[in-house]
C-alpha cells in the first residue's frame, strides 16, 4: 500500500466532498446511520459483511470469522475477492468442444450449444459438469477468535452472553461486543477499500489470561455449487507454508494445484505467531489489546499497515460514497411501512457498494458464498450494475463494461461465429476469462444480450461526448448485428419474430413458446438504441434494423391479457401453470424499458391485476418484486408499486442484515437488491417520459414525503 498516493487521492475527495455536502439538505449521515444492522443474538443467518466490492469479508457475532461451522448452513462466514479463483486439475484432458451439440433450438439454425448431458456416465457429461464447476471461486481463508475455559475446552457460540453488534455503514467499520464465562470482549473490524485486506483491533482480558488467541486457518474449495467453498478434510490436497517471518509480521504461501497466492499478517505490539497444525496458525498475545491486518494477494507482498490507518482508510472511503452517491429519506411519510422500505433502501446501497462494484458483474450472491460455483450470470448484469448509474456512480458500473470490452468480446464474438450469428453473442454463465459455462438452460437465454446497449446508453447519459461513443460504440454495434441476425422473418405474417431461446421466465423453454413478450420489447429497444449510437457517431442507419424495428411481432394476447408467449406444443395443464410461475417477464416488457409501441397501456394494466390475482407468487424471485413496481409506477399506479415492493411473500424478505433471503438453498440475492434501488430511484426521480411531479412513482396523498438527492431518472 501506498501512503503517499492515498494520501493525495483522499485530499483530493475531501475537497469534493465539501463542495458536494454544501448544496446537500439531507442528513446524510442520520439517514445512514439510523439503519445501522444491530445484531443482539447468535443467529446463522445475521452475519455482517465489511468489503471494498472486490473483496469482502462476513463475520459471526464476535466480528471475526470464530465460528464457521455454526453459520456453514445459514450466511457462512468467507473471505472472497474478484481475483481469488481456483480450478481442479483436468486429468481427464476435457475439452471445451466436447460440451458442445448440435441442435436447432426452434428457429430453424442449428448450431453447436454449450449444454448438459443426461447420461451421467459419459465422457460428455464427465465433460459439461468439469467445465460448470471449474473455474471456481476461492473462500480465501478464515480468521477468528478461539476463545477456552479455565480448562482449555473451547467455548461454544451459544455461551456467548451480553451480544451486541453493530455495523456502521458511514464508516464501514463492524463493533461487536460480547462476554464469555464473564470476561467482556470487544472487537471492530474495518475492510481496506482498494486492498484485500481487512484488519481488527480485539480487546479483552482473555487475551491476557492466554484463553484467547486469533487464528487463521486454511481449507480446499468444496467445488459444490452452493456452500462456503470449505472442504476441511482435504488437508493433504493443498499447501500452506510460513515462507518469510519478522517481529511483527508473517508471510503465507498458499499452493492449491495450478493456483497460488500469499497472506500478508502484521501486527502491533508484542505477539506471538505460530503454526498449530497444519493450515492452521495462531497470533496471540498476554496483553490485553491485539491489532493487525490480513492482507491476501496474487503476489508476495509485505503489509506494513496498521489497524488505525486501515480503519482512517474505510472511513474515508464510506463517506465518500454516501457523500458522493443518491440518498433517500423517508423520515417525512405518513405511512407506517417508509420506515422498513428505507431500511431496505439503505442496507442494499451498503451491500451493492461492499459486494457488487467489481471488475466484471457479479455473481449472484456477491462475495459472501458460492453459489453456482460462484459464476456470474450476466443476464442479472442488469440488476447488479444499473443502480450504481441510477444512484450516481456510474464509474463503479463502468469497470464491469471494461470486462465486456476488454476480457468477454473475443469469447462472445468466437460463440456467435460458432452458432452462424453476425455481431457478438453475450454468454450467460461464465467467470473472469469469460468463459462459457455449460447449461441446458443458460446457452439458449438471450435476455442478457441487450444488456450491453442499456448499460453503455446509461453510460453515454452520464458522459455525453465522443469519448463515451469511442469506448462502447464498436461493440453496442456489434451486439445489435447479433440481435438482427437473430431475428426471424415470417413470411405469412410480415413480421420478425423471436424464436429458438428460453425465456427470462424460464419455465417458458425454447421448446414451449416463442415470441416471449420481454424478448420481443428488448429486441425493439435494443435495435432502436444501437441507430441512435449509429447517429451519433456520424455513421448511417441500417435499412435491415429499421425493417425490423418497424416490423417486430407485436406482444402476443388473449382476452385482453398480454401471454407469456405463442406456445409451440398444444396448450396443455402443465402448461397453464408455467405460464403464471417463475418471473413475471410480460411486465418486464414495459417496466425496464421506455415505452416499446408493442403493447398498449391499458391492456398492459389488465394483465398486471391479471398477474396480481393469479400469479404462484412463491416461484418468483427476489429482483420481481422491484419489477412489479416499476411497472406499477410506469402505469400510473403508484399505489400497486409501493405495495409491491412490500408484498409479504418469502422471497420478498429482507434480513436484519438487509439480505434478500430466497429459500433454504439461496439466503441471500444480491439482485433483489439491486432491483429494489432501482425500482425506488424510478418511483424518486422518474424515467423518461414521465409526469413531470415529485416523485411519480409514490402515491400523491401527502403519506409518502419522500426526500432525496443525487437520484438519476431512468430511461
Amino acid at each position: 500500500m501506498k501512503r503517499l498516493g492515498t494520501m493525495i487521492i483522499a485530499t483530493v475527495i475531501a475537497s469534493v466532498i465539501a463542495s458536494v455536502a454544501y448544496a446537500q439538505t439531507i442528513n446524510r449521515q442520520k439517514v445512514v446511520t439510523r439503519n445501522n444492522p444491530v445484531v443482539t443474538k447468535v443467529d446463522s443467518l445475521g452475519s455482517l459483511t465489511v468489503g471494498s466490492g472486490s473483496f469482502a469479508t462476513t463475520v459471526d457475532v464476535t466480528g471475526l470469522q470464530s465460528y464457521p461451522e455454526y453459520y456453514r448452513h445459514g450466511i457462512p462466514l468467507c473471505a472472497m475477492a474478484d481475483w481469488g479463483w481456483h480450478t481442479a486439475p483436468n486429468v481427464n484432458h476435457y475439452k471445451a468442444e466436447e460440451t458442445l451439440i448440435d441442435i436447432d433450438p426452434g428457429n430453424g439454425r442449428k448450431a453447436p450449444y454449450a449444454l448438459q448431458f443426461k447420461d451421467n456416465k459419459s465422457r460428455q457429461y464427465a465433460a459439461s459438469e468439469y467445465f460448470r464447476i471449474n473455474p471456481h471461486r476461492l473462500n480465501l481463508g478464515t480468521i477468528g477468535l478461539e476463545i477456552t475455559d479455565e480448562n482449555k475446552k473451547i467455548i461454544p457460540i451459544k455461551k456467548l452472553t451480553d451480544i451486541h453488534q453493530q455495523l456502521d455503514m458511514w464508516t464501514g467499520a463492524i463493533t461487536s461486543h460480547f462476554s464469555a464465562d464473564g470476561e467482556q470482549t470487544k472487537v471492530i473490524t474495518v475492510c481496506h477499500p482498494t486492498e484485500s485486506c481487512i484488519a481488527s483491533k480485539i480487546t479483552s482480558s482473555l487475551l491476557k489470561k492466554g484463553r484467547m488467541k486469533a487464528i487463521f486457518r486454511f481449507s480446499y474449495p468444496s467445488m459444490k455449487a452452493v456452500d462456503d467453498g470449505n472442504d476441511w478434510e482435504a488437508q493433504d490436497k493443498h499447501i500452506t507454508k510460513i515462507i518469510d517471518q519478522t517481529r511483527n509480521s508473517v508471510i503465507l504461501e498458499r499452493i492449491l494445484d495450478s493456483t497460488l497466492y500469499y497472506i500478508s499478517i502484521s501486527w502491533q505490539g508484542n505477539a506471538e505467531f505460530k503454526e498449530t497444525a497444519r493450515h492452521h496458525f495462531s497470533l496471540s498475545t498476554k496483553d490485553k489489546s491485539l491489532s493487525f491486518c490480513c492482507q491476501y494477494s496474487e503476489t508476495k507482498t509485505q503489509n506494513a499497515e496498521d489497524f488505525a490507518y486501515v480503519m482512517e482508510q474505510s472511513e474515508q472511503h464510506w463517506k465518500n460514497y454516501w457523500q458522493q452517491g443518491g440518498i433517500v429519506d423517508f423520515s417525512g411519510c405518513k405511512d407506517p411501512r417508509a420506515k422498513e422500505l428505507e431500511r431496505r433502501v439503505v442496507i442494499s446501497q451498503y451491500l451493492t457498494e461492499a459486494q457488487c462494484a467489481n471488475n466484471m458483474p457479479p455473481q449472484e450472491s456477491g462475495l459472501t458464498l458460492n453459489t453456482w460455483y460462484g459464476r456470474s450470470h450476466l443476464e442479472m448484469a442488469w440488476f447488479h450494475l444499473l443502480d450504481f448509474a441510477l444512484f450516481n456512480h456510474p464509474e463503479t458500473m463502468a469497470k464491469s463494461l471494461d470486462w465486456y470490452n476488454n476480457t468477454a468480446y473475443s469469447k462472445a464474438r468466437a460463440i456467435a461465429q460458432r452458432q452462424g450469428y453476425e455481431g457478438i453473442r453475450w454468454m450467460k454463465m461464465t467467470d473472469p476469462w469469460a468463459g462459457e459455462a455449460p447449461s441446458s438452460v443458460g446457452s439458449l437465454l438471450i435476455w442478457q444480450q441487450p444488456h450491453y446497449i442499456y448499460l453503455a446508453e446509461e453510460m453515454y447519459r452520464a458522459h455525453p461526448d465522443n469519448s463515451t461513443l469511442e469506448k462502447y460504440g464498436k461493440l453496442v454495434d456489434e451486439t445489435a448485428q447479433m440481435m438482427a441476425d437473430f431475428a426471424s422473418y415470417d413470411s405469412i405474417s410480415h413480421q420478425y419474430q423471436i424464436k429458438g431461446a428460453t425465456a427470462m421466465q424460464e419455465s417458458m423453454s425454447h421448446n414451449d413458446a416463442y415470441n416471449q413478450p420481454f424478448e420481443l420489447a428488448y429486441w425493439r429497444y435494443g435495435l432502436s438504441v444501437a441507430q441512435k449510437w449509429r447517429e451519433r457517431r456520424g455513421l448511417p442507419r441500417i435499412d435491415k434494423w429499421d425493417d425490423i424495428i418497424g416490423h417486430l411481432s407485436l406482444l402476443p394476447e388473449n382476452d385482453s391479457i398480454y401471454l407469456a408467449g405463442i406456445n409451440v406444443k398444444p396448450v396443455s395443464n402443465e402448461y397453464l401453470l408455467k405460464c403464471r410461475s417463475d418471473h413475471p417477464a410480460v411486465l418486464a416488457a414495459c417496466r425496464m424499458l421506455p415505452h416499446q409501441p408493442l403493447y398498449k397501456d391499458e391492456k398492459m394494466k389488465t394483465t398486471y391485476d391479471w398477474i396480481i390475482r393469479n400469479w404462484d407468487f412463491s416461484t418468483m424471485w427476489g429482483w420481481d418484486f422491484g419489477v412489479l413496481a416499476m411497472t406499477a409506477a410506469r402505469l400510473g399506479e403508484p399505489a400497486k408499486a409501493v405495495d409491491a415492493l412490500l408484498m409479504k411473500v418469502q422471497k420478498n424478505t429482507y434480513l436484519n442484515n438487509g439480505h434478500n433471503y430466497q429459500d433454504a438453498r439461496l439466503k441471500l440475492y444480491l439482485p433483489g437488491n439491486g432491483s429494489l434501488l432501482d425500482a425506488i430511484a424510478m418511483m424518486c426521480a422518474g424515467w423518461d417520459g414521465c409526469p413531470n411531479m415529485q416523485n411519480p412513482g409514490f402515491p400523491q396523498d401527502g403519506n409518502w414525503n419522500v426526500k432525496w438527492e443525487g437520484l438519476k431518472k431512468m430511461q
